[in-house]
């Protein structure tokens, strides 16, 4: 690949409990590691209840080079509802911002500009919810959101909890393409795509792919999936 490209991943950590009902963030930053991704989107960082620690341990992260997005909510949770992002150190984070979802239950979005090889881009972090009619409201919230920021290039990655194909979602997600990445849950099974990234017409995709090694396959309920970005010829 002799353009420069940009690696983003998503991954649903299920606070850090394995298929072996183990919580081993250790393990689970293995996985990340493993992904070497610029960017990663994460859903389930946080444990369940008050004042939602993380269940992936700030300083472990660090230590391993990623620098945490500052989403997270005073009491030393990663991220916001659950969301979190990581990006290299190498990239410049220049705003975040949180999005609030219509739902049953507590959802958010979460919202980065970035400065990286392929200009500025805008990241989206969501994990939407189980009931239809509430994922597509959550993504034109999400959707009236961006639109209400400074034009700039998007990309959407998450867990969408969408059996449907994609193009149940186009509709509410106009101006995005879904990337055809290969089914990520269950982990030890995958059938299903609920874990997706979208990109707005700037970029194409190199490559893309999901990743299955030990120990991603017990790590988490969901399998990380990938995709490597380059700007539109």
């Amino acid at each position: 690949m002799n353009e420069p490209w940009l690696r983003i991943a998503t991954y649903n950590l299920q606070k850090c409990v394995g298929l072996d009902m183990r919580r081993r963030p250790d393990r689970s930053l293995q996985v990340i590691n493993a992904l070497n991704a610029d960017i990663v989107v994460l859903q389930e960082v946080d444990k369940r209840l008050p004042p939602r620690p993380a269940a992936l341990p700030h300083n472990l992260v660090e230590r391993d080079g990623w620098h945490i997005l500052p989403f997270g909510a005073p009491g030393g949770s990663l991220g916001w509802h659950g969301n979190a992002m990581l990006a290299r150190r190498t990239l410049s984070a220049r705003q975040t911002r949180h999005v609030e979802l219509p739902g049953l239950e507590p959802r958010g979005a979460v919202m980065a500009e970035f400065e990286t090889c392929l200009g500025s881009l805008r990241v989206v972090g969501v994990h939407l919810g189980l009931v239809r009619r509430y994922r597509l409201l959550q993504m034109k919230a999400v959707m009236r959101a961006v639109a209400r920021c400074e034009t700039m290039p998007l990309v959407l990655a998450g867990d969408f909890n969408e059996w449907r194909p994609a193009a149940a979602l186009r509709g509410v997600a106009g101006g995005v393409e879904f990337v055809p990445t290969p089914a990520s849950y269950p982990a030890i099974r995958p059938v299903g795509r609920l874990d997706r990234i979208a990109h707005s017409p700037e970029f194409e995709v190199a490559a893309t792919g999901v990743h299955s090694d030990k120990p991603a396959h017990i790590a988490s309920d969901h399998l990380p999936i990938w995709a490597d970005l380059t700007r539109q010829r």
